[in-house]
């Protein structure tokens, strides 16, 4: 009989029993984009942000993606992809280095982020604004569920390990796939997990039907 498998995202999959784990709230801040030569965009919720203005504002500005993910998010509502970096915030310092340190950025970000991939460009004279266009909670849905014994449970953000951990204590019964290294080090000390290879769900999908 095959395990169970739970997908702890705000995504879903039709292989899994998909847990919303975040709830999220978009803002609206006021943004000239005008200011900026390219956008950073390394969630698909920071394009669903950008719904909320007039498209003619910034949709002639090619944004540098974290992920193939974020890059379709962007590329879904019109936008041009100016590069894709290897699924990690940290990994976008080397993309960022090979442009001009004038190039003005505008990260498009969650209220709290797990890379500091800004602060390490700003140290070495790279403009990078930030602005906030959404925040997130942890939602009812992954403080409600109920997690079956060897069953296996897909992470896909360091927020959704974090969130099931305020009112669930992962089993050693249980298989752990994580989505990336940044996932994996939000989880306890002595929990083992299988890092995906590639930063996607249908990766982490993958990987759970075989074990």
């Amino acid at each position: 009989m095959s395990k169970k498998i739970y997908l702890f995202s705000i995504s879903s999959h039709p292989k899994a029993i998909s847990i919303n784990s975040l709830d999220i709230k978009f803002l609206k801040p006021k943004i000239d984009f005008s200011k900026y030569d390219y956008l950073i965009i390394t969630s698909k919720q920071a394009s669903e942000a950008l719904k909320q203005y007039d498209k003619n504002e910034y949709l002639d500005m090619p944004a540098l993606c974290v992920s193939v993910q974020s890059a379709l998010s962007y590329e879904d509502i019109g936008g041009k992809i100016l590069d894709i970096g290897g699924g990690y915030g940290d990994n976008l310092v080397n993309k960022i280095k090979t442009f001009p340190k004038e190039t003005k950025w505008l990260y498009l970000r969650a209220k709290e982020v797990a890379s500091n991939f800004v602060s390490t460009c700003a140290d070495e004279g790279y403009l990078i604004e930030e602005t906030i266009v959404y925040e997130s909670q942890c939602s009812k849905a992954i403080g409600h569920v109920r997690v079956e014994e060897d069953a296996v449970l897909i992470f896909t953000s360091p927020s959704s390990v974090t969130c099931f951990l305020k009112n669930h204590v992962l089993s050693s019964s249980n298989k752990i796939i994580v989505i990336g290294k940044t996932t994996a080090s939000a989880l306890p000390k002595g929990i083992d997990c299988i890092i995906s290879a590639e930063t996607s769900i249908e990766s982490c999908i993958n990987l759970s039907v075989h074990l």
